[in-house]
């Protein structure tokens, strides 16, 4: 499984989707429909200064059809590169086989202090 993310100006959101419906992918996904930040293509802020706002769609898919949507998401970035399309993937880690599972959390109200959660340890 991989993990996609995909940022982009809201000025192409129907573009992007409409190219993952002719290309059969992308069916399923969650949209932050409002986001704003700063990335390489200028601000997003959704304000008088910076009004252009940026949205993004989460997917979690297999590698073939990730391959499919990163083509299908380049083939937008290039009718429109001044707007701001990015895509982001990350794969699932692999889990070997008979390897321990996650420290179990404590009981009551001990002291979570190094505690460790899915491989990523707690801030202290």
């Amino acid at each position: 499984m991989v993990r996609l993310e995909i940022i982009a100006n809201r000025s192409v959101e129907e573009n992007i989707l409409d190219a993952f419906k002719k290309e059969g992918v992308g069916k399923h996904y969650t949209k932050y429909p409002t986001i704003y930040g700063v990335g390489s293509s200028g601000p997003r802020m959704g304000d008088p200064i910076w009004p252009e706002e940026n949205f993004v769609l989460v997917i979690w898919c297999e590698e073939e059809e990730a391959r499919m949507i990163r083509e299908a998401v380049e083939s937008v970035k290039e009718r429109f590169p001044d707007e701001g399309v990015k895509v982001f993937s990350l794969a699932e880690p692999a889990v070997a086989p008979n390897a321990p599972s996650a420290e179990k959390k404590p009981a009551g109200d001990e002291d979570l202090a190094g505690y460790f959660v899915a491989g990523v340890e707690a801030d202290t």
